[in-house]
């Protein structure tokens, strides 16, 4: 069946469409009444509209390309991003080409605002690892140890290079997203679990120990690792924000308070009575459970599962590996940002600065997340050709 011969609604993914569009919705709510608190002198829901439709922007380009056409560009698009997150690294904030905010390095300076080469590179990331799956499992059609092992190897050589420059900047928020997203694509290109379970039990073990040190033998990874005073901070304030109330705790400390002070139906729109710094960024989902309440906040989250199951179902649909590869890695990565953003307001994860996708304000965000979705919209408006086929996709 060719896919030009069914009318654009048939090919056009309504439903996830929809479920965007209720994100917009809810995103401008949240931030109209956020930036009433007094910490903001502008309004930022116009710049949130524009960010919406720069996205939409580029989910009707991105969608307007066969996955054929994504395997192409793959590689292309990993290098371009990793030159991106080199130049971030690379250039001085004093040329006024990059900017450094928070303790990091991480944004160019442009006309229109700053840029996060990093969200870019998590879509051009999943890309290019989708592809390597892809194309190894084709050269290696019978599946051992030592094809596992291989393909470990690939994937692990093609993160260094993104994980080592966000590392540089730093950026440990980004550095965990890569790594949740890699976790997903190895689980999802079937490597044997005899591999799995001894990899993902040592890197637990890894990140258990390092949380141990960073508790009681900070001067130990300080001069061995060079770990820093402030990210020690972090995690003492993650453990016990009310030692560190005035300082390091108190965005974690203002973040509890506004939640469970919207108890079950929350205050109303605009009822906010504490004060949350960021609220229009990292911490919206704290201004939506003050105001909204424990309703709220549950009809939010339950929107993300519904975002994250018609993406599965999707996936599912889906008859080329690639696509399949391509679409789990984009679960993984918008799962890890909701699961981190709304942990961390709830003391459940430590604060490492990630947004809410589709919801909290930025520009960079958005348009990533607009990156990744368009390519799940291109696959669903094509994948007809695929199902079809008398032709293997990833023999051609």
């Amino acid at each position: 069946m060719d896919t030009n011969k069914l009318s654009f609604n048939k090919r056009f993914d309504w439903p996830l469409a929809i479920i965007l569009i209720i994100f917009l919705c809810v995103s401008l709510l949240a931030i109209s009444s956020a930036q009433t608190s007094g910490q903001y002198g502008e309004n930022f829901v116009p710049k949130q509209i524009l960010n919406y439709m720069i996205g939409a922007f580029i989910v009707a380009f991105v969608m307007y390309f066969d996955p054929d056409q994504y395997k192409r560009l793959a590689w292309p698009f990993y290098w371009f991003g990793i030159a991106l997150l080199a130049a971030v690294v690379i250039i001085p904030p004093s040329t006024g080409l990059t900017i450094f905010r928070n303790g990091a390095q991480s944004w160019f300076a442009t006309p229109i605002g700053s840029i996060q080469p990093a969200e870019f590179m998590k879509t051009f990331y999943i890309l290019a690892a989708a592809y390597l799956i892809s194309t190894h499992h084709v050269a290696n059609p019978t599946k051992t140890l030592k094809t596992d092992f291989m393909l470990l190897l690939k994937i692990g050589l093609t993160l260094a290079v993104p994980l080592a420059l966000i590392m540089l900047q730093p950026d440990l928020g980004s550095s965990l997203v890569f790594l949740a997203i890699t976790a997903a694509l190895i689980i999802v290109a079937g490597v044997s679990w005899k591999i799995i379970l001894p990899l993902f039990g040592g890197a637990a073990a890894l990140g258990g120990s390092l949380l141990w040190m960073a508790v009681y033998m900070q001067d130990f990874l300080e001069k061995t690792f060079g770990f820093q005073s402030y990210q020690a901070a972090r995690i003492y304030s993650w453990l016990d924000p009310y030692s560190y109330a005035t300082s390091d705790g108190y965005h974690l400390i203002t973040s509890l308070n506004a939640i469970g002070s919207g108890e079950v139906f929350g205050k109303g729109y605009q009822g906010r009575e504490v004060y949350v710094a960021e609220n229009h960024t990292d911490f919206i989902f704290a201004v939506i459970g003050e105001e909204w309440g424990f309703i709220g906040a549950s009809a939010v989250i339950c929107l993300f599962f519904l975002l994250i199951y018609h993406l599965t179902k999707t996936t599912l649909l889906l008859k080329d590996p690639f696509c399949t590869y391509v679409c789990a890695g984009i679960i993984a990565m918008i799962t890890f940002h909701v699961f981190e953003n709304i942990g961390m307001t709830i003391q459940l994860l430590p604060i490492t600065g990630i947004p809410l996708p589709f919801l909290s304000y930025g520009g960079s965000s958005l348009m990533g997340n607009a990156l990744a979705i368009g390519l799940v919209f291109g696959m669903k408006f094509h994948y007809r050709t695929y199902m079809f086929s008398a032709n293997d996709p990833e023999e051609d």
